[in-house]
């Protein structure tokens, strides 16, 4: 019983949801950076290819998570409808409503894959009559759930941003280093101020932000004596994740960059008051390719920032994103060392 939780929880929450991120990113987030791109004179034609992209979010989403669940061909492809009808019906929480809508439908679809001799009709048949059904019944009520959630997660930030700082910061950092995706839950959530206008999320995307960069320089940082250059790029600029066999052996590891979150998440929210107004998908991304950072200059430029845009939002970026992640990862880290709570190759990566 427990291997076969094990099996789902691992199909279901760590394949599909980090196919679904890939799907956000190859659509959604590309296509915001070519409409960024759009803005400098003379490429207007980027914009149009950036919305292109940003326009089949929902397929693309159902398609990689119909992918990663190793359905058929003509399931794959249905679901490209289905993860259309659920995202435009989902509203606020379109990305959840395919995540889960398209889980369901690409199972039932397999069920009957294959097994006709009109398998061309009668698998897409079911695979769309089952997604849309579900789609037209329930994303609805999935999305006003996630307006709920991410409405009250705006609340708080704005009620309490010291502890919300923390909370949010330090649980996507650890939600981006474990094999979930991190970026799949900011986009759930909506923790980004651009399509709500609510300022609450939009600090609540600033410390997952914070969160994710904490984590991702500071075991590049901080196992740079064992890794040297070839760690820093992969971690600093890939991922985090690459540590989790390193943290399973000692869970001891993952204390400085957890700490380091919960320090840059509240100085986000209370100091700087770091916002995203880019696309909620950037909140949960990091430093990977840059793109957290890149998602709060988007929306500073590009997206619906209510303020204008000065020194201390500049330097704040660089601090929180960069140099403190680094800075007290790598002294907590050192501290560790002198205890001998981390030892000389517990930060190797595997080959």
């Amino acid at each position: 019983m427990k291997e076969t939780l094990k099996r789902y929880a691992k199909r279901y929450f760590i394949d599909a949801m980090g196919a679904m991120a890939l799907g956000l990113f190859a659509s959604l987030l590309i296509g915001t950076i070519f409409n960024a791109i759009g803005m400098i004179p003379g490429l207007s034609v980027m914009s149009q290819i950036g919305k292109g992209a940003q326009g089949v979010a929902g397929p693309a989403m159902a398609v990689a998570i119909a992918l990663s669940l190793k359905a058929h061909p003509l399931v794959v492809f249905t679901c490209a409808g289905v993860g259309a009808l659920a995202n435009s019906l989902g509203g606020a929480g379109g990305p959840l409503a395919v995540f889960i809508i398209a889980i369901i439908a690409a199972e039932i679809g397999m069920l009957v894959s294959k097994k006709t001799k009109v398998d061309i009709l009668v698998t897409p048949f079911v695979t769309l009559l089952v997604g849309g059904l579900l789609s037209v019944w329930c994303a609805p009520y999935i999305g006003e759930v996630v307006g709920l959630i991410s409405k009250f997660i705006g609340w708080a930030t704005l009620q309490q941003p010291l502890l919300m700082g923390i909370l949010v910061s330090v649980t996507v950092g650890v939600a981006l280093t474990l094999p979930i995706s991190s970026a799949a839950i900011c986009a759930s959530l909506g923790l980004s101020g651009l399509m709500s206008g609510d300022a609450g999320l939009a600090l609540a995307g600033g410390a997952a932000v914070a969160g994710c960069c904490a984590q991702m320089v500071g075991f590049a940082v901080m196992s740079f004596k064992e890794n040297k250059w070839g760690g820093l790029v992969s971690q600093g600029i890939g991922t985090s994740m690459l540590q989790m066999p390193n943290i399973i052996h000692n869970p001891r590891i993952w204390i400085p960059a957890t700490l380091t979150s919960a320090i840059t998440g509240p100085l986000a929210t209370c100091v700087f008051e770091m916002q995203m107004y880019g696309e909620a998908i950037n909140s949960g991304m990091g430093t990977c390719g840059l793109l957290g950072p890149v998602g709060i200059i988007l929306g500073w430029f590009g997206g619906a920032y209510p303020g204008t845009v000065g020194v201390m939002d500049w330097v704040g970026l660089g601090l929180i994103c960069f140099i403190l992640p680094a800075v007290l990862s790598l002294a907590f880290s050192e501290f560790l060392y002198k205890i001998k709570w981390i030892k000389p190759g517990d930060l190797t990566l595997q080959q």
